[in-house]
């Protein structure tokens, strides 16, 4: 059984009571900036830039590292172009741009 004698004055009894009050308010008022809607509202932007950060920064990292691989095959160690295998890809270049103009010449025509 739990010991249900206080030795206490009236005095003690008040002053922890005050303590618990303030104690209590405060926490009443953090629970109400909390559940107040500027800042769940607040907090659900904070969330969706951080979220649309994040992603940014993969799509940065994964462009990135496309854009390196790309270079790679295009050049040798020291960063000099590699001619065999450029002037293959330009040409396949002008060639469909010339197919293209060819295509939408006989359209208008």
């Amino acid at each position: 059984m739990a010991d249900t004698s206080d030795t206490r004055t009236p005095a003690q009894i008040e002053a922890d009571i005050k303590v618990r009050r303030a104690v209590l308010a405060e926490t009443l008022d953090e629970i109400g900036v909390r559940v107040h809607p500027k800042t769940i509202v607040g907090d659900a932007k904070a969330k969706v830039v951080a979220n649309i950060d994040h992603t940014l920064g993969r799509a940065y990292v994964g462009a990135n590292r496309a854009v390196s691989d790309v270079k790679a095959r295009f050049t040798d160690e020291d960063g000099a172009p590699r001619l065999e295998r450029i002037v293959p890809v330009a040409l396949v270049a002008v060639g469909l741009v010339g197919l293209l103009a060819l295509g939408t010449r006989r359209r208008k025509g």
